[in-house]
């Protein structure tokens, strides 16, 4: 991997693991020598000999020839549009700018039979456009293989060989039951060596990346060694189940570097069955843009701790806002789960069928309630978002204690906004260090104070006028169509 690369990139970076990893075989230790505490240590002979046959080997064959969809997550004319999708691509084995004759290749990865018919599951990063796909089966069969279907937000493929003869298959497990310190099992193919086995346990479950291009998967994380290659292998329990698909590293290096993420097979499968009946995958949509509950929050809130998700935008018209819900609700439980932090809710909605009524546990003004919300479905196409900004007008205000000043704004200006009628007011001057500090901006807009909406300059005032020392004023500010809270806390007097 070129250092150029490196430099343009995080220090730390999620690698996909298409093409082929390392495994070290340990040999047994004569039995007088071991141990006693070896002999709690799990045996995974029966779980490999068992499951081996379903697993296969994925071979993506690409003839050179561009084609207009992404591949590996592609810009125009072959490059990438940004430097992560460069080191998944380097990962391929293509170079900075390929001719095509470079450009034909064959990238290798796993897979796992999931039904006597023919179908496989793999990542669709490891098929993604390619011209070919084909895959080789324990007994040195070799099958061409049709993508029926794949999800890039899941990264899953569905594949389907057809064959004479009922094919083995794995057991699907629940990577719901998985808890940390449990041992796991993988196997697949890292740098093409086939049927490799690692083993090691659930460091953590519900891991969200913080990526945007996976934002509604909660991976598993582990410390089993994963490879190139592995990309799209199975990750086995001690019942010989599997509960994960393998998909991605974090490594500053491109090698294993002891932590790596696998697909729950919850998730995995309810594409699988969307992309067998329909041929893509609907996400489940709330229509709120949520938040972390911060310091700041929480002591305007008086709330024992940090937990739920900040509601800061409402979609208008959305599922949430049909249900009633408002900028400034904490989201605390959603459908019988807690939610702990802002990453735990995307996933849960985005696996819920459109049109489910779920409840929605709320903290509102210091109350809790719970809603009744009928999910929504996600478009499949990202939605555009403006981000005009909105013009001041005359009418200033303000409040010295916090140290801004506010304007009134038209509903020329909210409609350009994207606010409703009624709604906000533009912070027209930073006048003290207390706002400066806090991030406060000329041309931000005060959409709530304290849970209070505000939309006049006579309305900020009542919310602040009563506004004292060592208080703290919670604002829901929007800057460039997005909303977020900006906690501001009084000194106290000397």
């Amino acid at each position: 991997m070129h250092s150029s690369i490196l430099r343009s990139t995080r220090l730390s970076i999620l690698l996909c693991c298409a093409l082929a990893g390392t495994a070290f075989v340990v040999p047994d230790a004569p039995a007088q020598s071991a141990p006693s505490t070896a002999l709690s240590l799990p045996d995974f002979t029966g779980i490999v000999q068992k499951n081996a046959p379903a697993v296969v080997q994925v071979e993506a064959k690409y003839d050179g020839h561009d084609k207009p969809s992404v591949r590996g997550r592609q810009g125009q004319g072959g490059m990438p549009d940004d430097p992560q999708a460069e080191i998944l691509r380097r990962f391929f084995g293509m170079p900075m700018m390929p001719s095509p004759a470079e450009q034909a290749h064959t990238s290798l990865g796993s897979g796992f039979i999931i039904s006597g018919d023919g179908y496989i599951l793999t990542n669709n990063h490891v098929v993604a456009d390619a011209d070919k796909v084909i895959v080789r089966l324990q007994d040195r069969r070799i099958l061409d293989a049709k993508v029926v279907g794949t999800d890039a937000t899941y990264d899953i493929a569905l594949l389907k060989v057809n064959t004479s003869s009922s094919l083995p298959t794995v057991s699907i497990g629940d990577s719901r039951s998985l808890k940390p310190g449990q041992w796991v099992l993988a196997m697949g193919s890292p740098f093409g060596f086939d049927y490799t086995v690692t083993q090691g346990i659930v460091s953590a479950v519900g891991r969200n990346l913080g990526s945007q291009d996976q934002p509604y998967t909660s991976f598993i994380q582990t410390d089993v060694p994963i490879n190139r290659g592995n990309s799209g292998g199975p990750l086995f329990n001690l019942q010989g189940q599997v509960v994960g698909v393998n998909s991605q590293i974090y490594s500053s290096t491109g090698g294993y570097q002891g932590v790596a993420f696998s697909i729950p097979i919850d998730v995995a499968m309810s594409a699988v069955d969307q992309l067998k009946t329909k041929g893509y995958v609907t996400r489940g949509q709330l229509g709120v843009q949520v938040s972390a509950v911060s310091d700041d929050m929480e002591k305007a809130y008086k709330l024992p701790d940090a937990s739920g998700a900040a509601v800061a935008d409402v979609t208008s018209g959305g599922s949430a806002d049909k249900a009633g819900i408002q900028n400034g609700d904490i989201i605390l439980n959603y459908n019988g789960q807690a939610i702990h932090d802002p990453a735990d809710l995307p996933p849960l909605v985005a696996m819920t069928k459109p049109g489910t009524r779920v409840p929605l546990e709320i903290l509102r003004n210091g109350s809790r309630k719970t809603v009744q919300v009928t999910v929504g479905a996600m478009a499949r196409d990202k939605d555009s978002v403006d981000s005009s900004g909105a013009a001041p007008n005359p009418g200033s205000s303000g409040s010295s204690m916090l140290g801004i000043t506010v304007q009134s704004l038209d509903d020329a200006t909210r409609k350009q906004a994207g606010l409703k009628p009624g709604q906000g007011v533009l912070v027209g001057d930073v006048t003290g260090d207390l706002a400066a500090q806090a991030g406060l901006q000329p041309g931000d807009v005060i959409l709530m104070v304290n849970q209070q909406p505000v939309g006049s300059v006579e309305a900020f005032r009542a919310a602040t006028k009563d506004v004292k020392a060592d208080s703290t004023v919670l604002l829901l500010v929007r800057r460039n169509g997005q909303n977020g809270f900006i906690g501001l806390t009084v000194p106290g007097g000397k």
